[in-house]
């Protein structure tokens, strides 16, 4: 069956916020959490974008659900070798429970050190070489590495999980959902594209869980929805390589503005009919991901919570009961 899963957004919600908000949703029913991985918000309105590997230490101590990084870039703004060090970290203060979800990033935030934005092809190499060094030091042995972009120097993790976190990778195309299929341990997306988890299973992803991000706006009021969704989350309407070659909010904003509101609003589900919110989801179930997380859009958090509790979560598992 389909597990659900709340999105904590690390752009839209303070720290503090987004522990509250793990809370509710494990008091909710859902039964896993990812959280954002950012340098930057998507634009200045969203106006948050705290330090995931923090907010994780505090998760671990308010909540029994899983954790999954949805996710972590550790190609550029981090090197390979310290992003080793924080998810064992993370794996040991959650008794197990961290996910790794890892990709090649954006420009937005691995830009900040002056680096040069290498393309897609380089960066899945990057990935590749920096899942190796990952893993070999989480095996606990003394690690020197000569690579093709990486140098480690007799490096050794002594705090260390009894089981390493799997490494699930995201992949917004085939190629990345191929890699994902060859060297992962699971597999990341926000699109219900059966096509993209087949290709991660040809690869050899079989038996392997899928997991994917989706967006709502729970309000009492659609129209309210509807204008949070567009002014929070319009690059949901942004099409093609933007997300992954522009360096700062504002240029996100600039673009942001030949999306309307009805274009970005048809993409997300919106307002107080449970229906709705259901068939959103239904899309993801139906393109065969195992894990499904839903990020509430805005600041009626509450009030979503609540909804999802009693008129949503509900009716998707007794749906998933009788299928």
């Amino acid at each position: 069956m389909t597990m659900f899963g709340y999105f904590l957004s690390s752009e839209e919600h303070d720290p503090k916020e987004l522990v509250r908000q793990a809370k509710l949703a494990e008091q909710a029913g859902f039964e896993g959490l990812w959280i954002s991985d950012h340098y930057h918000p998507w634009l200045d309105v969203q106006g948050q974008s705290s330090f995931v590997w923090s907010v994780i230490g505090a998760l671990s101590e308010v909540t029994s659900l899983p954790v999954t990084t949805a996710v972590t870039c550790p190609i550029i703004r981090i090197h390979p070798a310290i992003i080793a060090q924080a998810a064992a970290t993370a794996q040991v203060m959650l008794d197990g429970r961290f996910r790794f979800g890892v990709g090649t990033g954006e420009a937005l935030n691995e830009h900040i050190l002056g680096d040069q934005w290498p393309p897609a092809s380089e960066r899945r190499r990057m990935l590749e070489e920096a899942i190796e060094i990952i893993r070999r030091l989480w095996s606990g042995g003394l690690v020197s590495f000569h690579g093709e972009f990486y140098e480690v120097d007799t490096a050794r993790l002594y705090t260390l999980p009894e089981r390493p976190p799997p490494i699930y990778i995201s992949g917004l195309g085939p190629k990345s959902a191929e890699l994902a299929g060859r060297i992962g341990d699971g597999y990341i997306s926000t699109a219900p594209t059966p096509d993209l988890i087949e290709a991660f299973h040809r690869a050899g992803g079989q038996g392997k869980p899928t997991a994917a991000g989706i967006k709502v706006c729970w309000s009492r009021d659609e129209t309210r929805a509807r204008r949070n969704v567009h002014r929070l989350w319009p690059t949901n309407g942004i099409p093609g390589e933007a997300s992954q070659l522009l360096p700062l909010p504002r240029h996100f904003e600039q673009l942001s503005q030949l999306v309307t509101e009805e274009s970005v609003a048809d993409r997300i589900a919106c307002g107080p009919s449970p229906e709705a919110h259901i068939a959103a989801i239904r899309q993801y179930v139906e393109a065969g991901y195992d894990e499904i997380y839903i990020q509430q859009v805005g600041p009626e958090q509450d009030g979503f919570f609540s909804f999802y509790a009693e008129e949503v979560l509900p009716r998707c598992r007794t749906a998933q009961a009788v299928r």
